[in-house]
């Protein structure tokens, strides 16, 4: 909890996010693996997506994650879906998509985000797997220092 006070004197409480601290660094990140893999990226934290790129930042920035990349998280495993479905990306919302992977990122053993590639025409395998998996993990040590 990170507790601030305006101008006005108000006291300000937030809940903290480690995995914000990286926003820019998140950003770059998913910059990068949407330049290679050529499908959209997303980074959440535990509670919204903080960066986001080839998708449209209006429809996912700052927006809940859902129920699935939750549990992905809390499991501290990633997934990978190669067939289409109608899924939730955004709680509350469905959508389909050809196939999608979600890393968790977990650091100092508890989970704090998740590097989410999804296609809604093309088909996601291994390659981007091991993509989400790898930037998880990079992330991860990140916080750790």
């Amino acid at each position: 909890m990170e507790i601030f006070v305006d101008r006005d004197g108000e006291v300000i409480l937030k809940k903290y996010s480690p995995i914000s601290e990286l926003g820019d660094f998140a950003k770059e990140y998913a910059d990068a693996l949407y330049d290679s893999m050529g499908h959209s990226v997303l980074i959440c934290d535990r509670d919204v997506y903080i960066a986001v790129s080839g998708g449209s930042k209006k429809d996912y920035l700052n927006k809940s994650i859902s129920d699935m990349v939750e549990k992905a998280m809390d499991q501290r495993n990633s997934v990978l879906e190669g067939d289409a479905k109608t899924i939730q990306l955004i709680d509350g919302i469905d959508e389909e998509v050809a196939s999608y992977t979600v890393g968790p990122i977990v650091a100092n053993g508890d989970p704090i985000g998740a590097v989410v590639i999804f296609s809604k025409d093309q088909s996601i395998g291994e390659v981007e797997h091991k993509a989400v998996e790898t930037a998880a993990g990079f992330l991860a040590r990140q916080m750790e220092q």
